[in-house]
């Protein structure tokens, strides 16, 4: 499969195309082909660290790409096992567009279980375990770790069980206690305000108070590539995930086109 993803022209009322959300009809963790990208190396498990890294016994550890962890009110133990219950002392093959190692010296990777097809991030995405992070550039990967997040909502499985598990933006002191956690917000924008290199999409008239997504001036072009003007966005319902940052009020920095969705019933 090609490293490089399809390019996109536009978005519609649902979805936002190249990177934001994709919902596909089929969203079973074992349609991966869409993340098979170069092989990595395969081996087996030996130890869950935490909810999405492990070690391998030939000592490599591996990272996986493309999802976040769900913050769960229960044990660390709990959330690290759903986890081991997929891959503990399994053989599997890793994936990827870059085997780089992060700053840790973890590779990043999409995993299968070995001799399938199976994809250990949509098993957990589906299972209401993960959420995906929206660093994804890959269409059809992107698109098949979104598919299994969305089912995982529908069905309100694991984290998608609480009404809580997406923050409103119109509740800034809930948005703040997740302060340096991976949050999924969603509310209305009333405002697209540029202020020096960065554009704010505010959620409230209180720009020291209230909820808002901040995007640099060096994303424009990606955005632009994606067929996305900011200032469309006023006056629509927006569902933004990313790490959420105290600056005066909550704020989710955009990184990647895919942490954005447009939602239906504009």
């Amino acid at each position: 499969m090609s490293r490089t993803a399809g390019r996109c022209s536009g978005f519609t009322a649902t979805a936002l195309t190249c990177g934001f959300m994709l919902v596909a009809k089929d969203s079973s963790p074992a349609m991966a082909a869409g993340c098979s990208f170069e092989p990595q190396g395969e081996g087996r498990v030996a130890v869950v660290i935490d909810d999405r890294t492990f070690r391998l016994q030939d000592g490599r550890e591996v990272r996986l790409a493309g999802i976040e962890p769900v913050v769960a009110k229960n044990a660390e133990a709990n959330r690290t096992s759903a986890l081991a219950r997929i891959i503990a002392e399994r053989e599997v093959t890793l994936r990827g567009e870059d085997d780089t190692p992060d700053r840790y010296g973890r590779q990043p990777a999409f995993v299968f279980l070995a001799s399938s097809e199976t994809l250990v991030q949509g098993m957990l995405l589906a299972q209401g375990d993960a959420l995906v992070s929206g660093t994804v550039t890959n269409r059809d990967c992107a698109t098949i770790l979104n598919a299994a997040e969305a089912a995982a909502h529908r069905a309100k499985q694991g984290t998608w069980a609480d009404p809580t598990a997406i923050k409103n933006a119109e509740s800034p002191g809930d948005i703040l206690t997740g302060i340096g956690r991976f949050t999924v917000v969603e509310g209305k924008v009333l405002s697209v305000r540029q202020a020096g290199a960065t554009t704010y999409l505010n959620f409230g008239r209180n720009w020291t108070r209230d909820f808002a997504v901040t995007i640099s001036r060096r994303m424009l072009s990606a955005l632009e590539a994606a067929g996305i003007v900011l200032k469309s966005f006023e006056n629509r319902r927006i569902r933004v995930r990313g790490w959420v940052e105290a600056r005066g009020g909550p704020r989710i920095e955009v990184l990647r086109v895919g942490q954005i969705e447009l939602l239906g019933g504009n």
